[in-house]
């Protein structure tokens, strides 16, 4: 199980290194992470949704991804409550505090979700969630040292030396855990490294003398990263590379969900993706305003509103400007938007930004199911997934043709659609951005992620003492 000494060291990537390295190797490797919280899923191809940091380390193996390699999903919506996920499935919301009352109740589920992956696997990779120093919230933990202890599993810790402090972050988390869990730990890796590592021997020399633990590796920055689908909202935060030429706009808004949609974009040299934040306007020089998806629709519409961001939206369609909506995106944009159950936080109702002639009602069975079909004003081929509560009236003016029917809206130049992964078709990305006066790079984008994870397991592979790690597996 690797475990992290704070929240975004590297976890994911860390473990998603490792399934194709070790899958490489010819072991049949499995990923697992027994409680996440994020609101960018993947559907499964067993009809779940689970991380997409589990979806990604499952594609490392070389296999599809299951809802039991992540058996509990917690997605957070408006008003500080959670949707529950288990087993791929929603089964029902909750406060922090509510949550914390059940999660125990959920382990023997974990478990079997475990043993199951478990039975067809040479080696599992398991992630933990946060910290297991968080003593706080030890009690009743499924996450970190309470599933590595049900499930009888060697733990290797790892820290993030970017942020500082790494002495800190490994020491004080071993200075806090019980004996019981300090005899669990099997080492520990430093990890996002600049410089010269032979410059950190005496802080590997003082944690060991301080935890009794061996340094597995020290993993140096790895820059590519930026290309493989980010899981934390954490990575919006983060600056990154602008392209320069057909500038594309996204509001951030609080309840974004889903928001690897854009990562194909912000891939291409030909394209700058502006994340606008909170207090900024849209840029008027846009000439496309995407609308992502939202974990809280009316929230992230209210909010919206109160940004100012709905003139702006308007105005830059009234002057011609392209608009285009991604599942909650795409409903802000209809006439409409009723939540009569409280699907995602308090119920209510509110008009949406008029820009397409739709209405949305949420409620029922949530839609988790692979789609593919095409473009309806290109042609080109698209597939991707949906993910979403409720159901919109069709449109006199769909913008794809799916295997399932049709589905979103044109009406000029604002589109929206329940597709997630648009923008990760070639033929597409380049149809659209000739369509706003730029031209793709010609990249094939799954190619690029493939050869991204390839060149993150040869970086493991010259950083970390994988035999090692290995021989301490059980």
């Amino acid at each position: 199980m690797i475990q992290g000494a704070g929240s975004d060291v590297g976890k994911s990537l860390i473990v998603a290194g490792m399934c194709r390295a070790f899958t490489r190797r010819g072991l049949r490797v499995r990923p697992f992470k027994p409680q996440n919280m994020s609101t960018n899923a993947a559907v499964t191809a067993d009809g779940g949704e689970i991380g997409r940091a589990q979806a990604l380390q499952a594609r490392a193996c070389g296999i599809a991804a299951t809802a039991d390699m992540n058996p509990v999903l917690l997605k957070p919506q408006a008003c500080g409550s959670a949707q529950i996920v288990v087993g791929g499935k929603v089964a029902g919301s909750a406060t922090a505090r509510e949550y914390r009352t059940t999660a125990p109740s959920l382990m023997p589920k974990v478990l079997a979700a475990f043993h199951r992956l478990a039975k067809d696997a040479d080696l599992v990779l398991v992630e933990g969630a946060g910290s297991p120093a968080e003593i706080n919230l030890r009690a009743g933990d499924i996450a970190n040292m309470g599933f590595a202890a049900a499930a009888d599993l060697p733990v290797v810790l790892v820290g993030d030396i970017e942020r500082g402090g790494v002495i800190a972050q490994l020491v004080g988390t071993v200075a806090l855990l019980p004996e019981a869990e300090r005899a669990r730990l099997a080492g520990y890796v430093i990890n996002k490294f600049r410089g010269d590592a032979s410059l950190f021997d005496g802080g590997i020399a003082a944690i060991g003398e301080r935890t009794g633990l061996a340094c597995l590796g020290v993993v140096p920055w790895f820059e590519a990263a930026s290309h493989l689908p980010a899981e934390d909202s954490m990575a919006l935060a983060r600056p990154h590379r602008r392209g320069s030429g057909v500038k594309i706009a996204v509001p951030l808004l609080p309840h974004i969900a889903n928001f690897d949609d854009l990562d194909p974009l912000k891939a291409e040299p030909g394209v700058e993706l502006v994340l606008v934040r909170p207090g900024a306007p849209l840029p008027r020089d846009a000439a496309l305003v995407i609308l992502p998806g939202s974990k809280a629709t009316l929230a992230d519409l209210a909010a919206l509103r109160r940004e100012g961001w709905d003139i702006d939206i308007l105005a830059h369609a009234r002057q011609g400007g392209a608009v285009l909506g991604l599942c909650g995106g795409f409903q802000m944009l209809g006439r409409t938007i009723a939540d009569p159950e409280g699907r995602e936080g308090p119920p209510g109702e509110a008009r949406g930004l008029g820009l397409l002639g739709v209405d949305t009602v949420l409620g029922g069975d949530k839609r988790l199911a692979p789609a593919e079909g095409h473009d309806i004003a290109s042609g080109a081929p698209v597939r991707g997934y949906e993910m979403h509560l409720g159901e919109t009236t069709p449109a006199s003016r769909p913008m794809v043709r799916l295997a399932s029917g049709d589905d979103g809206a044109v009406e000029g130049n604002v589109c929206g659609t329940y597709l997630h992964g648009l923008f990760a078709g070639d033929e597409f990305r380049a149809a659209l951005l000739a369509r706003l006066g730029g031209a793709s790079d010609g990249g094939a984008y799954e190619a690029r992620v493939e050869a991204v994870l390839d060149a993150l397991a040869d970086h493991l592979e010259a950083h970390l003492d994988l035999d090692t790690l290995l021989s301490r597996a059980r």
